[in-house]
């Protein structure tokens, strides 16, 4: 599509008339340099200017803002554009005064305008020059601007990142909610609500919350034939993991999604150690830094943004080539929007998200504590998400049913799982196992219970319902749980289910559902992926290959640290731990620099025990002609984060430990992890001091003698040959003395 540059002068002439037939092509090309509209964009400006309500669903780089921006220029009177971001509506103003030669055409008001600043806008709106006006919905909602707004005619309304209105989009704001009562107040005009993203559900919530049930809709497909996605497990290599994906894609912008500020801090700088160019972009980062690391990634200075989900609405950039998710996004509508940013252009898109149960668990409990019905939305967002992450179907035809689209394809090409494919069993009878437990039930409960009563588990709410006596219960008794999670999932698909979102997911049997259960016929499914396979066991050591690449060679290392653990009369993982020693083994380490890089190896390890295992892996390369894989080495950050360095200090200082974390803002347990982190990569520390004020001597002594004695130093172990006498916290504790004392 070719674009010119054209003037635009608002005045009485640019208003237009309405008529039908009025050549909006025409239009398009003299203000905007376009030749064709895209999609279904001209019918959606013939129904606003025909002053009909109108709501759009169109996925990002769909081409919203045209909808509402050239019928502003046509229509009589200011145009208002609810917008819920500040950086957003500069660019949007930006740019339609790219076109004008006059600046006046477009304004904005927010809370980071000036007083005088506010007055110049007001006083283009009353001369007429103003055919678009951007606010946010906080700024709409004070009195002076509704005063003001009262005294100007309006073209229309136009409500853009619609979803915000509703809880259950992916980006719930209560202002959203206020924003009907005062278009009521300020004078009733046509309204048009966009969106990039909505379920039925939230679709169906934006148009009763703004009150145009009447409106007519606009939704254009959510297939994005261009992207490919990917699910892969999140192991305690997955900073490696990212790494070597970024290097085979060198060269290409990508996003970095991370759901804390901390991760993204941490992820940037181990990308800039390991000469990738990245930058941080997070909401608690100065205004000006963000600002600077946005620019600097839509200039191409850098090619990876590591962010959380502040960043990217509104982003422009069409050539980004991948976006990875480090944690499991909260919903799959803000999976999409996010995703949605790679190959704007249609060129390439590539989508990893990296799932573990285990992050599941920690954004359930960050539901906690919310009001009820916040966590029963929020509980059922993340089981949307899981159950796409853990699902072997096409990942297209889940995505696109989810939005209420039907994906007829068999096989999408570009999805992990259609070129991948799992084989399919038949599952005929296990539906009608579901069918029938739900129908049993009388159709009033969640897939978690339907589950439990084909189980046969006797859970205190099952026991409560007197559902135990059911026919149903225990009918599915001999199938895993994650079968028929993986029946129940691809019955809603295939439209024998349904869940009622109204009632949090309540499952309901469909009419063809009925007609199955009374005749029923071939239900393939493919069984879901097995992330828990996966799962790796935490340990202090940050990172590490899960598993290694030479076994022959883990042998041997493994071997030397048994000599060489009996030779210094200490433990075996006191010198080197498991997953250090896997890292070595996938590696190659020849030098003590080398070594260093080692997840779980400081600079002090390796100059104590270093040597020998260097030795060795020189000699197993050169005998068996091995060549190192150096441009797969991955460097990491040296153990002196600002928060490291103040611990190491405190501890110097003679700290008491729980005021440490006080201090730090984090929990005594999330302490203990960063102690044992700096202990096990080498660093000493003397916490005698700390130990002598709140444990016994004896206590101590005992716990000191076992980790002594004992081959593992894992934590369970300890806790079950010690016994209830010790708690956790006293076990970690003497553990980091022991490591420090007797590794350092």
């Amino acid at each position: 599509m070719k674009q010119e540059k054209n003037e635009i002068k608002a005045n009485p002439q640019n208003s237009g008339t309405m008529e039908e037939n009025i050549n909006l092509a025409a239009k398009l090309k003299l203000y905007f340099g376009f030749d064709t509209f895209k999609g279904e964009q001209e019918a959606i400006i013939r129904n606003l200017l025909a002053g009909n309500d109108t709501f759009v669903l169109m996925p990002t780089g769909g081409g919203k803002s045209m909808c509402y921006q050239l019928p502003s220029l046509l229509m009589d009177g200011t145009a208002i554009v609810i917008s819920p971001l500040i950086a957003l509506m500069k660019n949007q103003v930006d740019a339609m005064r790219n076109y004008s030669e006059e600046d006046g055409v477009a304004h904005f008001i927010n809370s980071s305008l000036s007083k005088s600043a506010i007055d110049q806008v007001r006083a283009d709106i009353t001369a007429g020059k103003t055919k678009l006006l951007y606010v946010a919905p906080e700024s709409l909602t004070k009195e002076e601007n509704v005063e003001f707004l009262r005294s100007v005619k309006i073209s229309f309304y136009a409500v853009d990142e619609a979803h915000c209105i509703s809880e259950w989009g992916h980006d719930f704001r209560p202002e959203y909610r206020r924003i009907r009562p005062i278009i009521n107040e300020i004078g009733i005009a046509p309204i048009i609500a966009l969106t990039a993203t909505a379920t039925p559900k939230v679709q169906m919530d934006i148009m009763r919350t703004l009150g145009i049930m009447g409106a007519k809709s606009f939704v254009s497909s959510f297939n994005r034939p261009n992207l490919y996605y990917e699910e892969r497990p999140k192991t305690a290599s997955v900073d490696k993991d990212i790494i070597k994906f970024i290097r085979a894609n060198s060269g290409k912008s990508g996003i970095i999604y991370c759901l804390s500020r901390k991760k993204v801090e941490e992820l940037a700088e181990l990308l800039k150690v390991n000469d990738i160019r990245a930058l941080p972009y997070h909401a608690g980062m100065d205004a000006a830094t963000r600002s600077e690391n946005q620019d600097a990634f839509l200039k191409e200075d850098v090619d990876v943004i590591v962010a959380t989900i502040a960043f990217g609405m509104g982003i422009d950039k069409p050539d980004v080539r991948f976006v990875i998710h480090y944690d499991i996004p909260k919903s799959l509508e803000g999976y999409y929007q996010e995703t949605g940013r790679a190959g704007r252009d249609g060129g390439e898109g590539q989508c990893v998200t990296f799932y573990s149960y285990r992050d599941l668990q920690k954004l359930d409990k960050f539901l906690q504590g919310k009001p009820v019905n916040e966590q029963e939305i929020g509980k059922q967002l993340l089981q949307e998400t899981a159950a796409y992450a853990e699902s072997s179907v096409c990942r297209r035809k889940i995505l696109l049913h989810y939005f209420g689209e039907n994906y007829t394809e068999d096989n999408c090409g570009n999805c992990d799982n259609c070129l991948n494919p799992k084989k399919q069993v038949e599952a005929q009878d296990s539906l009608c196992a579901v069918i029938e437990a739900i129908i049993a039930v009388k159709e009033n409960f969640k897939t978690e219970y339907i589950i439990d009563i084909l189980l046969g588990k006797e859970t205190s709410e099952v026991l409560a319902h007197q559902h135990e006596e059911l026919e149903a219960f225990g009918s599915g008794a001999g199938e895993e749980e994650r079968h028929w999670n993986a029946v129940i999932r691809q019955a809603l698909i295939a439209g024998y289910l349904s869940k009622d979102v109204e009632s949090y997911g309540v499952l309901k049997v469909t009419a063809e559902g009925r007609k199955f259960l009374k005749k029923p016929k071939s239900f393939k499914i493919v069984e879901d992926n097995d992330f828990d396979e996966e799962e790796v066991e935490e340990t202090p050591v940050r990172g590490g290959a899960t598993c290694a690449v030479d076994p022959a060679l883990y042998s041997m290392l493994k071997d030397l640290r048994k000599k060489m653990s009996k030779r210094l009369d200490v433990p075996p993982y006191v010198i080197f731990q498991d997953p250090s020693l896997e890292a070595m083994a996938t590696i190659y380490p020849v030098t003590l620099e080398e070594l260093q890089n080692i997840p779980g190896v400081g600079a002090g390890k390796a100059k104590r025990y270093g040597q020998e295992f260097c030795d060795l892996i020189k000699r197993h390369c050169e005998e068996n002609e091995i060549e190192r894989p150096e441009d797969l080495r991955v460097r990491t950050v040296a153990n002196k984060s600002k928060l490291k360095v103040a611990i190491i200090q405190s501890i110097d200082r003679k700290v008491a430990l729980d005021d440490i974390a006080v201090a730090k803002g984090i929990d005594f347990s999330e302490l203990l992890d960063e102690v044992e982190a700096i202990v096990y990569s080498g660093t000493k520390l003397n916490i005698d001091y700390f130990l002598s004020e709140v444990m016994d001597e004896d206590h101590v002594q005992d716990i000191y003698d076992y980790f002594k004695e004992s081959t593992t130093d894992k934590l369970d172990d300890a806790m079950d040959e010690l016994g209830d006498d010790y708690t956790e916290d006293e076990i970690r504790l003497v553990r980091i003395k022991f490591i420090s004392e007797m590794a350092n």
